[in-house]
């Protein structure tokens, strides 16, 4: 289903010119060799261009061809290539290995374009027959740029300010050369249907992140104890020439555009629609990383609305329709592998609507000092990860079955809730998005009606819910020790946050006793002012305090005092002084 997806992806863009024609590939290209009619090395000219912001100078993309899958054997590109294949420049102090490589890459050019009656395929040839490595190093023009040859730049030829994808003779050459019959047994393609000898292996997919620079594979079998029948290699999955092709540029162009790429955890995230519009794309990044887009969030509001209805939605002028099929793709590096980490499938509109209810699930009271009223995926998993470890990624299971239940509308996992519960015992904090994680994880994972109501956007004073009342209660004796000790370095928080939580029966007894030391230290008004809020909150506890709290009432107590937390900011008036005040001031 991902393959044959792909390939309907790449046949769209193909029609609309959007995408490389099969044999052919976009590279990057650092150089070129600019050669005379004899093959003679006249210069080595940069081809590097800025980058988006102007800061970097980054490769020139060609359309050139396809390269050859390169695991440690030796395989030649076509028309261009790294230094020790184009130059038989020593870069990695094997000799040998150099020699073979030149060899390989002069023994194509002449066998493809040696029949060729063109001036630029006879300079080609001319140079693979005269260009002597074993001086190579010694060239001026490969001297004055040795370092960056040395770091696998790659380079192309260049003749007469013509480059070889610009020739109609060369490139007719290839195209023969790639659309020549093969030999072998026919098989059934798995994608096309059709009958064809199997390609043996797949081109390499580039931009996972962690994996190898050079390309892994998607598809691929390295061990008899994964192969049937004797097949060898991807013949035990026999897929054409044709649409192995088309799977793997699909795929390629889709994690070339940076923009459109997202990272959770280990996992590489691409997305797309059936139709290959852009705009579904573009859309569907502000839904799970609103803030990273910098779309504005009442817009987009009104976007996912429309499209959890059921209706077109507007997008720069661009309508999107809800029916539209999507999807969404999971990569992760696996040694010279690449694993699936999710594929999900879906029409645009769910997809939209499970975001949407997703986000106001996350709806919580916050502090005045977040701006952002919705929290992209990255920053979520970041609450999960300890900020002092050296590897700041969240677990990748974890993070993709958390994906994977915002875009289907299925549960949380429950390693999402115990990772927050574990950092909130570490760091004794509970953070604005950590409060909002507990809200929506408990709304959409718990069975206990009982609980909706103290799952709310802001303090509910209202509900006799103990864990909740506990909450609340350990948040305001915090702050009348805030009070009584201006200027304090640590409070009951950081002793005895993760101990009410888990036994209140243990803790609180030594909390009110404190608390009562902390009381006759302020001034009547204020002791007054405290001691009624005490006494409201006392008359809501309906039973002993429990000698434990179960993982989801520990959540509540979080939410209670993290609710009183934000209450205790709000401005009040204070009875003794007959003003309004902030009660942390």
């Amino acid at each position: 289903m991902i393959l044959q997806a792909l390939v309907d992806y790449y046949e769209k863009l193909a029609s609309k010119g959007e995408i490389s024609r099969p044999g052919w590939a976009i590279t990057k290209i650092s150089y070129a060799l600019e050669i005379s009619t004899e093959g003679e090395l006249l210069s080595i000219l940069p081809l590097k261009v800025p980058n988006e912001n102007g800061k970097k100078m980054i490769p020139r993309e060609f359309g050139l061809p396809a390269p050859e899958k390169r695991t440690v054997g030796v395989a030649a590109n076509f028309l261009w290539d790294n230094a020790m294949y184009m130059l038989g420049l020593d870069t990695k102090g094997d000799s040998e290995r150099v020699s073979r490589c030149f060899e390989a890459a002069k023994e194509r050019h002449l066998t493809l374009l040696g029949e060729v009656d063109d001036p630029f395929a006879k300079a080609i040839c001319g140079f693979f027959s005269s260009w002597d490595i074993s001086v190579a190093a010694e060239n001026p023009h490969v001297a004055e740029i040795m370092e960056d040859l040395s770091g696998g730049s790659n380079l192309v030829f260049m003749f007469n300010r013509q480059f070889p994808s610009d020739n109609s003779a060369i490139s007719g050459a290839w195209q023969r050369h790639y659309d020549s019959t093969q030999d072998g047994e026919k098989m059934r393609c798995l994608i096309t249907g059709e009958d064809v000898v199997p390609e043996a292996t797949h081109p390499t997919i580039k931009n996972v992140r962690d994996a190898q620079s050079s390309g892994a594979a998607l598809v691929s079998f390295n061990a008899a104890s994964f192969c049937s029948y004797e097949r060898e290699q991807n013949l035990n999955a026999p897929i054409g020439k044709y649409a192995a092709f088309a799977y793997t540029t699909a795929l390629n162009h889709l994690l070339a555009d940076r923009s459109n790429v997202v990272y959770i955890g280990d996992a590489t995230v691409v997305f797309w629609v059936e139709s290959a519009e852009a705009e579904y794309q573009n859309a569907f990044l502000s839904f799970i990383n609103r803030e990273e887009n910098g779309d504005d969030t009442l817009d987009l509001q009104g976007i996912m609305d429309k499209l959890a209805k059921g209706e077109e939605a507007d997008w720069n002028g661009i309508p999107l329709d809800p029916s539209s099929r999507f999807y969404v793709l999971g990569l992760s590096p696996n040694a010279s592998r690449i694993s699936v980490r999710f594929f999900l499938r879906d029409s645009f509109g769910n997809f939209a609507k499970h975001s949407k209810t997703h986000y106001e699930r996350l709806n919580i009271a916050k502090p005045e000092y977040e701006k952002q009223s919705d929290m992209p995926l990255w920053k979520l998993m970041k609450e999960t990860v300890n900020p002092n470890a050296n590897d700041k990624k969240s677990s990748p299971q974890m993070s993709g079955d958390t994906l994977r239940a915002i875009l289907t509308g299925g549960r949380y996992p429950a390693t999402l809730y115990q990772s927050i519960q574990l950092r909130i015992r570490a760091d004794r904090k509970i953070s604005y998005r950590r409060a909002a994680l507990i809200k929506a994880y408990l709304l959409r994972n718990t069975s206990n009606e009982a609980i909706e109501e103290v799952l709310t956007v802001k303090l509910n004073d209202q509900t006799t819910y103990q864990p909740y009342v506990l909450g609340r209660m350990f948040a305001l004796l915090e702050g009348i020790q805030e009070r009584a000790n201006p200027g304090i370095n640590a409070t009951i928080k950081d002793k005895y946050l993760s101990s009410a939580c888990a036994t209140p029966a243990k803790i609180f007894p030594i909390l009110l006793n404190l608390s009562a030391k902390h009381l006759r230290k302020l001034d009547t008004g204020i002791n007054i002012y405290y001691s009624k809020q005490m006494g409201e909150l006392t008359a809501l506890i309906t039973d002993s305090y429990p000698a434990h709290h179960n993982i989801e009432d520990q959540g509540i107590f979080q939410l209670g005092y993290y609710h009183q937390l934000q209450k205790r900011y709000e401005k009040k008036t204070d009875p003794a002084e007959n003003k309004e005040v902030n009660e942390n001031e």
